[in-house]
């Protein structure tokens, strides 16, 4: 092939979903990356991806592996095996996303080798995988994006504008919880209060983000459905969401947890300490991280990546370990 595989690399962000009430609605791309190398292409037509290195290590079949064997199977296009070594800072197994960074990763190199998809053929095959699109769809497009799942169709993403100066601080403890665990916890059933409290502050919640009005959001990230129900999983969940500080814009769990998110906008270092010591006090291990968000830049020639994410260019967020 004409492809030069060693000059390939994908950069696919973390992903921070919910955001309070927004489940499996909203998600926000954050500076937390996973790095895909394409180190061969056998022009075969195998149509599989093979990962020969992975760090940190995954036991079993690779997401990303998973990402392009049903990309291609989706399109029916003819694909060549590609050989790829994988680098990446998302933790597993801790709300941020890392199982839809790799599985968009597969699909981003599908794209690579065999031509360019549409957004809808892009999310219609990582929500195949996922089972959800609402980490999915940030980590394809970058920013802020809901979701809109249509019956007999690819779901669709929505994609907002995200403060340039807004951050979250994240504070991910040192136990792994499987989103398969933590959806089990939920209820199948909602009262109609608590459906209507959750619709207006998902609504709530993108106006304030749009205009910049910083002081409703300690309000519109409160929820009513999935906090509650995985706040006995979630070491501090409870403390964290009650906190009442002037640089706490508000807080809410990452994903399914248990990682734990703060917004601020001033102060940012004092809030980042201000969590640090919170686990430090309840003795629990963590990792605290203040991530800015991810968004899309300019795709360099001859190079198709997660919406400009270009191999070295994307800065991770700091992490420290209490």
């Amino acid at each position: 092939m004409s492809l030069n595989a060693t000059s390939h690399a994908v950069v696919v962000p973390a992903s921070v979903a919910n955001l309070g009430g927004g489940f499996d609605t909203l998600g926000v791309a954050v500076q937390l990356y996973l790095t895909a190398r394409i180190v061969d292409v056998r022009d075969d037509g195998g149509a599989r991806l093979t990962v020969v290195r992975s760090a940190p290590p995954v036991r079993g079949q690779n997401a990303l592996e998973r990402g392009y064997m049903t990309v291609a199977n989706r399109t029916g296009r003819r694909a060549p095996t590609v050989i790829v070594e994988v680098d990446s800072d998302i933790p597993m197994a801790a709300g941020l996303g890392s199982s839809a960074a790799a599985t968009v990763a597969g699909i981003r190199i599908f794209e690579a080798v065999s031509g360019p998809l549409s957004d809808a053929e892009l999310l219609g095959a990582a929500t195949e995988v996922e089972g959800h699109a609402d980490n999915a769809a940030p980590a394809l497009f970058g920013g802020l994006t809901s979701v809109l799942e249509q019956a007999g169709g690819d779901p669709l993403a929505l994609r907002w504008d995200w403060p340039e100066e807004l951050r979250l601080v994240v504070a991910t403890p040192a136990v792994g919880l499987a989103t398969s665990k933590a959806r089990a916890a939920l209820p199948d059933m909602l009262p109609r209060h608590d459906a209507i409290f959750n619709l207006q502050r998902v609504l709530a919640l993108v106006h304030a983000l749009q205009s910049r009005e910083y002081a409703a959001l300690r309000e519109a990230v409160r929820d009513r459905w999935h906090q509650p129900a995985r706040a006995s999983m979630v070491p501090l969940l409870s403390e964290v969401l009650a906190l009442e500080d002037p640089d706490v814009l508000g807080s809410f769990l990452s994903g399914a947890g248990p990682s734990v998110a703060v917004l601020a906008h001033r102060n940012v270092p004092r809030v980042e300490q201000l969590l640090k010591s919170m686990y430090e006090r309840a003795d629990v291990a963590a990792t605290v991280r203040v991530l800015g968000v991810h968004v899309p830049a300019a795709v360099s020639s001859g190079q198709r990546v997660s919406q400009g994410a270009l191999a070295g260019a994307a800065a991770s967020g700091s992490g420290r370990t209490v």
